[in-house]
């Protein structure tokens, strides 16, 4: 088994067709057959079936390009730290923002790591908390926010910030920021919902037993952003995080009040694998990700949060935050 069998076993799942694997791969056609049919008979078995539409993993296929992908992604990682240049973080870091920070974070983040550590390489992977948390597990993310867990055996989770869910309506019902709404009244009205087994939901089901509320569920959806266009299309009102609504209240497109009664919070947490060893550049990165959260409470750009701990740990404070545009 060598890294041409590998590579050519993951661009021919990912193309589905050997001839557009060795375009890609620059390699002519009967060699990137031939890598996969010796790595077959190596292995004893089918990892491709060949079919009219193309080629499609065999179960066994299956697990051997998911490896295969971990393990190429592995080793260029290891090519980019093990030749920096003296005294310069270099490496590769993969990071997890919840989908409600994306607006607020990715960009700042992006910005500062390109000036501050331009030898870093950056990539951002956004989902619900779920997902991101599936996909720490499985060795895809270095590290990535999460909200409402907290440090486990196999995770080390630092407080980040905390903050309120608020009730986002259309424009024409003129919630306002200084004017909370209860969560009675928001349960009144017909809501677009996070679909069940996303964390975000579950909080809101939890305060809603809590509030002796009964939710009118209109639509589900695993979109933050199909979540407001239904509301600007005025199919009901729905619930989300200060983070995924300040853009949106900025523009006017949604108007939007924090909810009490009870007031309902969660809190984001920033996760990284505690028994694996951490390379210098995603501790940068980590500290940077920190900064830039700080930065956005700080100048009031995250609607109603508080700052959490995890800042201090890795070296920045509140008053740090923020206070140049550099920040």
């Amino acid at each position: 088994m060598d890294l041409k069998q590998l590579k050519a076993i993951v661009a021919v799942a990912e193309v589905g067709s050997v001839t557009r694997a060795a375009e890609c791969l620059h390699l002519v056609q009967p060699a990137v057959t031939r890598q996969i049919r010796n790595l077959e008979r190596e292995l004893g078995i089918p990892l491709f079936e060949r079919t009219s539409q193309g080629m499609r993993p065999t179960e066994a296929g299956g697990i051997m390009v998911d490896r295969a992908r971990r393990a190429l992604n592995e080793l260029e990682r290891a090519r980019a730290e093990v030749q920096p240049t003296p005294g310069v973080v270099s490496g590769i870091v993969t990071v997890g923002l919840l989908e409600s920070t994306s607006d607020l974070l990715a960009e700042p983040l992006v910005t500062a790591v390109a000036r501050n550590h331009p030898t870093v390489e950056l990539r951002l992977m956004t989902a619900y908390s779920g997902h991101l948390q599936q996909w720490l597990d499985a060795g895809d993310l270095d590290l990535t926010l999460l909200y409402n867990l907290d440090s486990t055996p196999s995770f080390n989770a630092r407080p980040l910030v905390r903050e309120r869910l608020w009730a986002v309506a259309p424009p024409s019902t003129g919630l306002r920021a200084d004017h909370p709404v209860s969560f009675a009244e928001v349960a009144k009205h017909p809501l677009i919902m996070p679909a069940p087994g996303h964390a975000l939901r579950s909080l809101i089901d939890a305060e809603a037993i809590r509030a002796e509320a009964d939710l009118s569920v209109a639509v589900q959806t695993n979109s933050m952003r199909v979540q407001k266009q239904l509301v600007l299309a005025e199919h009901g009102w729905t619930i989300l995080p200060g983070s995924g609504v300040a853009e949106s209240v900025a523009r006017g497109s949604v108007s939007a009040a924090p909810i009490s009664e009870p007031d309902v919070w969660r809190s984001i947490v920033l996760v990284a694998p505690r028994f694996v060893r951490t390379p210098p550049a995603v501790e940068v990165v980590a500290g940077e990700l920190a900064r830039q959260a700080v930065s956005a409470v700080d100048q009031g750009r995250w609607l109603s949060a508080e700052f959490g701990t995890a800042n201090r740990s890795f070296g920045v404070t509140p008053d740090q935050g923020g206070c140049t545009d550099d920040q």
